[in-house]
């Protein structure tokens, strides 16, 4: 069947989205999960439920965060934290100076309509690789008239998101780029994508499931203030695709909920999808979160309670029509979507070892997972599970990590995620009338010594079903917890917050102060007594996000009285070796009118919370996989689906990014920001 004009994309949030924001990021991101119900419908407690628990919450405050006079409550109350200062903050003015103690000027928030990739003065930026550019070998130029599957599985994927550079050697003139690719955005790829006869249009749907997955691509640069450039033909280079087997390793391993009529061992399950945040390893490997992964089954006719948990009720994408699994209406497929959603370990230097799904840490709409090594010794990974009224994870491996460079160290090492305890967090208020908006903590036990804490659940679907064993023991549901990175020099956790419009006014606390939350917040959580193994914790707010020239929003900045950037939106995370926190961010085209950046912000001493903006990507693009590498001379991002705009085509495209002259329409590309 012919595909018309009229058949070229439906997009249910056309008309729905908040400013600028694309409709057709969300159709192709995260299948317009805005206009579906929410996933989690378990009565779950929500943080409103906690500080209702606390005998100093009174309704009328409750009632005037979400008034006019928000600001003002704000104003007067402080976010507990280390170096706590009066709260406060306004808009930066246009080219005035700031302090910064990084080192740059920050730049002018770039209004959303402007295709250029900005950086401070001093600075410059090239792109590293962009979508479509040769991986491994006899891998063909980019094409974008004539992109093919066996072309694009050989080429780097679309829409990268994580990326490090992972270093191989110790001249630091090598190392190994590790990028995801989240999704694709199937109208921007394609000349024909509207117009295709049935089969051309096939041969379009498995370029684009190519296009998806991860890439390993060696570079190298001169010296240590120089560009990185790929390394051809370099042994390490190649793409990870649905073909790729993965192992699925952990307590899990083997169920009955894993088998399908491909596997019917249950162990080995064929690709990576929807692959959004992650990390490196301290043995260095690289952490892959599976997210949305459910937008790419058809079916199924009736998903059961724990499916459609899972978001397991949309028409797909039609990949069925390619790779039958993924139409769930077929003879055992039922368990194929069971063996997504996980945390993806890859081994970047072994190109001839087999990646892996850790079953013990669960099984949710991972963001990603970051590692820290307690003082005990034990592998520490934070998670979230990005979906409105969500859950934050932690998981305590049960093996001890082996210091030192030696091969059988590595080894072991990369065996400390297979096994361990799994728990989900609860944040108790404690009220306002202190003043602050801060509280404890505990860590609910999921799985803990190969025994499930969850009744009526054995550890196979504690694991399998992980969001639906969390709904049973009532965590804290959370605005789409995403990013959550430790930080390097304090250990102190830190939570992008990104944002949930659907909070409601009678559901506002002290822990997500507002109502119809559109801008998000960032948590600080301190584990007590530093212990990353331990039960219980203390939290706060340090940066509730927006623009503070806005007085109908109430924003805060750490304490922070001086001018700010506006930021909105909190996505990923990261440090540098100061122990400096960076967010980037996805959506302020759509909340306050700016393109998405990169921004630095103090957690400690008399600058904490003075959210001060590097970059700004090109328009309709998200900032992604922040890397701050300042000792290496470099700064990393990816950017996504740039120019990514409801009426946007690929003939007639909203941006040129990375404006290379290789291809008229954009190119999710990994950028490189250097001093100049």
């Amino acid at each position: 069947m012919t595909l018309t004009p009229e058949r070229r994309t439906l997009l249910p949030m056309l008309g729905r989205t908040h400013g600028t924001r694309s409709a057709s990021v969300c159709h192709w991101k995260c299948a317009d999960a805005c206009v579906r119900p929410d996933e989690n419908v378990s009565g779950s407690e929500r943080f409103i439920d906690v500080v209702r628990r606390s005998a100093h919450v009174s309704a009328s405050r409750r009632t005037l965060l979400g008034s006019s006079a928000a600001g003002a409550a704000l104003a007067t109350l402080s976010f507990a934290g280390p170096a706590a200062a009066a709260p406060g903050g306004r808009a930066g003015k246009p080219g005035r100076p700031a302090l910064s103690t990084f080192g740059f000027t920050p730049i002018e928030p770039v209004p959303a309509e402007v295709d250029a990739f900005t950086v401070p003065a001093g600075w410059r930026w090239e792109t590293i690789i962009a979508w479509g550019d040769p991986v491994e070998a006899r891998a063909p130029r980019f094409d974008a008239a004539n992109q093919s599957p066996e072309s694009q599985k050989r080429q780097f994927g679309y829409n990268n998101d994580y990326l490090d550079i992972v270093p191989l050697g110790g001249s630091g003139r090598r190392g190994l780029l590790v990028a995801n690719h989240e999704y694709t955005n199937d109208d921007l790829m394609f000349p024909d994508f509207a117009t295709a006869g049935e089969a051309k249009r096939l041969v379009n749907l498995e370029t684009a499931m190519y296009a998806h997955g991860m890439s390993v691509v060696e570079v190298g640069r001169r010296g240590t203030h120089d560009a990185w450039k790929p390394v051809a033909r370099s042994r390490y280079n190649r793409r990870i695709t649905l073909d790729t087997e993965f192992v699925l390793d952990g307590p899990a391993s083997g169920s009955p909920l894993l088998r399908t009529s491909e596997d019917p061992t249950g162990t080995r399950a064929y690709g990576t999808l929807n692959n959004c945040a992650g990390s490196t390893t301290p043995w260095g490997t690289v952490l892959s979160g599976e997210e949305n992964a459910d937008q790419y089954f058809t079916g199924p006719v009736a998903p059961t309670a724990r499916e459609a948990r899972y978001g397991l009720n949309t028409a797909g994408r039609g990949w069925g029509a390619v790779q039958s699994r993924f139409d769930l209406r077929n003879e055992g497929t039922r368990n194929e979507p069971n063996r997504f959603f996980w945390v993806v370990e890859v081994d970047p230097e072994d190109p001839t070892a087999a990646p892996v799904k850790h079953t013990a840490m669960g099984r949710f709409k991972h963001e990603g997972a970051s590692v820290r090594i307690d003082a005990s010794g034990h592998a520490v990974a934070y998670m979230g599970d990005d979906n409105r009224f969500d859950y934050v994870y932690k998981f305590v491996s049960r093996d001890t990590f082996r210091p030192g460079p030696s091969q059988a160290a590595r080894r072991h090492n990369t065996t400390l995620l297979s096994e361990g305890d799994l728990y989900v967090a609860r944040f108790n208020g404690d009220g306002t009338e202190d003043g602050v908006f801060d509280g404890t903590g505990e860590w609910l036990p999921l799985v803990v010594g190969g025994q499930s804490f969850v009744p009526g659940y054995s550890v196979e679907e504690v694991l399998v079903f992980t969001r639906n064993a969390a709904d049973v023991v009532q965590p804290t549901a959370m605005d789409r917890p995403e990013d959550i990175e430790p930080s390097p020099v304090t250990g102190y956790v830190y939570i992008a917050c990104t944002n949930n419009t659907r909070r409601s006014q009678a559901q506002v606390d002290e822990a997500n102060p507002r109502a119809a939350n559109k801008d998000g917040h960032v948590v600080e959580l301190i584990e007590d007594n530093g212990d990353a193994t331990g039960t219980t914790f203390t939290w706060n707010l340090v940066l509730v996000c927006g623009d503070p020239a806005d007085p109908s929003i109430p924003t805060y900045f750490g304490g922070w009285q001086g001018e700010v950037s506006p930021i909105s939106c909190p996505d990923n995370v990261a440090f540098d070796s100061a122990g400096n926190l960076w967010v980037s961010t996805d959506g302020q085209p759509g909340t306050i009118g700016y393109n998405d950046g990169l921004f630095l912000v103090p957690v400690e001493g008399p600058e904490r919370g003075h959210v001060q903006q590097f970059l700004a990507v090109p328009t309709g693009a998200e900032t992604c996989g922040p890397q701050i590498k300042v000792e290496d001379g470099y700064i990393l991002v990816a950017v996504q689906h740039p120019g990514d705009f409801a009426d946007a085509t690929y003939a007639s495209p909203a941006s040129t990014f990375p404006y290379d002259g290789v291809f008229s329409g954009p190119r999710p590309s990994c950028v490189q920001v250097l001093p100049a």
